[in-house]
């Protein structure tokens, strides 16, 4: 994973250094507007590099739980760096149109153009397709940077066609700023998924895995289960839940089954998942938790008495 962002990072100042030249060639806002998501893309990655080097490092006194939750951090940097991006590509647009437009060496900074669009979309595919595959949320945010790059570069060739064909030299800010707005929602979209992993906001999919799971393993044992919690914690998912047993159910045993059920969900769930597991007595449950009061429902999920199994009867 290091690899693929060090090649987002090499790449995405080639392309700066592409874009800037075209720019310089042709005068171009469209052009310019490239160069400046370019400037953004080269800020974002180099915040990605930083952040997945630190998810690497093992859970210590003061990060317990280890330190991948930066990967939301870096998620939603990304997407705010895009958004930067487009409004900055929307003024500089509507400035060049309202105080005129000149443009020149259109084939040659047209041609650079297309070499960074061309780049800029493998770079793009290859990054999502390897977060994807790692469940690296830095990768896949960085791979959706990457592409609205190429999808910025792609806005910029049709102005540039259209001015080509036409001579109507406001095509060019047009599409600077159609494509802007594009952009701004792919930012929008990774700030979202930033601010739902920072929240810990229950994963729909994953609920429905869990109790799919659990409905199955708990009801071979002649067990129940309740008080299920679970958040993603950017490279694993963490898990609690209650395990009921019957009466005279003796401590290896429960013990035993508890371990088999944690192990089901660890090499089931993907990337990796961790699960901690209390184990209570169903006959004299409601005794001993009397006086507790009711835990809070996870965000998203319903109350934790509609998450639980049955208990079996009492032998």
């Amino acid at each position: 994973m290091l690899l693929a962002i060090n090649l987002s990072f090499f790449i995405g100042l080639l392309m700066f250094c592409m874009k800037v030249g075209a720019y310089l060639l042709t005068g171009s806002a469209a052009i310019l507007s490239d160069a400046a998501e370019s400037v953004v893309h080269v800020a974002a990655v180099t915040f990605a590099a930083y952040s997945m080097r630190l998810s690497f490092r093992p859970a210590d006194d003061s990060h317990l739980y280890g330190h991948a939750k930066i990967s939301f951090f870096s998620a939603g940097f990304e997407g705010g760096m895009i958004i930067v991006a487009a409004v900055y590509i929307i003024y500089v647009s509507i400035h060049k149109w309202l105080h005129g437009l000149a443009l020149e060496n259109l084939g040659f900074g047209t041609a650079l153009t297309a070499v960074a669009a061309a780049l800029n979309g493998a770079l793009g595919a290859y990054l999502l397709w390897t977060g994807r595959k790692r469940k690296s949320l830095i990768l896949v945010a960085n791979g959706k940077h990457v592409l609205t790059d190429c999808w910025t570069s792609l806005a910029v060739l049709v102005g540039l066609g259209l001015v080509m064909l036409t001579g109507w030299l406001p095509f060019d800010p047009i599409c600077g700023i159609l494509m802007a707005l594009n952009i701004l929602v792919s930012g929008g979209g990774l700030i979202k998924s930033a601010f739902q992993g920072l929240m810990d906001q229950a994963d729909p999919a994953i609920q429905k895995q869990l109790r799919d799971l659990l409905d199955r393993e708990t009801a071979q044992r002649g067990i129940s289960y309740h008080e299920l919690r679970h958040r993603n914690h950017g490279d694993a998912h963490w898990i609690e839940l209650h395990l009921l047993f019957p009466p005279h159910t003796s401590l290896a045993e429960a013990h035993r089954a508890a371990t088999a059920i944690e192990q089901v969900i660890e090499t089931t769930l993907e990337p990796r998942a961790y699960v901690t597991s209390h184990l209570e007595c169903v006959s004299d449950h409601d005794e001993v938790h009397r006086h507790e009061p009711p835990p809070p429902a996870p965000a998203g999920l319903p109350a934790p008495s509609t998450v639980s199994t049955p208990p079996p009867s009492p032998a």
